[in-house]
């Protein structure tokens, strides 16, 4: 069971957290929601509160969702859950009902959806987006590396407004 917490009470290694364990960024409404997996991101303090940073490619279909929504949620889950994450990132859910597909419930709750069996959840109020430009690039080569098909992310910063735990 999910209990609330304080933001700044989560304590937690995001190089570990996000880039090894990786988390679900999710937006939506019950009938009406979707969620991929993600490996980039962070949390820190912005504009003198507590946020979460994540990146979502244009051909996404959770990007609708972000776009859409003034809430999203980053979703971490205990070990043991690479496979659903796996699968949450390599099919879309356009053609998949991938929660069904992962064997993850979805959790309705603070404008946003999440999922039952998370261990950590992180619930966001948008309040920044701004895609990507070549342009602002200083490294040529990490815009080589990361974008041979020219399908730069939108940056989307969220006010962690509610956190919640096992």
């Amino acid at each position: 069971m999910l209990k609330e917490i304080s933001p700044s009470s989560i304590v937690f290694n995001p190089f570990e957290r996000i880039g090894r364990d990786w988390c679900l960024i999710s937006a939506g409404k019950e009938g009406s929601f979707n969620t991929m997996t993600a490996s980039w991101g962070g949390v820190g303090i912005l504009w003198n509160m507590p946020v979460a940073t994540c990146y979502i490619r244009p051909q996404r279909y959770t990007k609708e969702f972000v776009d859409r929504e003034d809430m999203f949620t980053l979703t971490f889950f205990p070990d043991g859950y690479r496979k659903a994450l796996n699968l949450c990132g390599t099919v879309s859910g356009r053609d998949h009902d991938k929660p069904k597909e992962a064997g993850i419930t979805p959790l309705f709750t603070d404008g946003s959806v999440t999922f039952e069996e998370a261990d950590l959840v992180l619930v966001c109020r948008k309040l920044y987006a701004q895609e990507m430009e070549k342009e602002c690039f200083t490294d040529g080569n990490v815009y080589k590396k990361c974008y041979p098909e020219d399908d730069l992310h939108t940056i989307y910063i969220g006010e962690i407004v509610k956190a919640y735990a096992k």
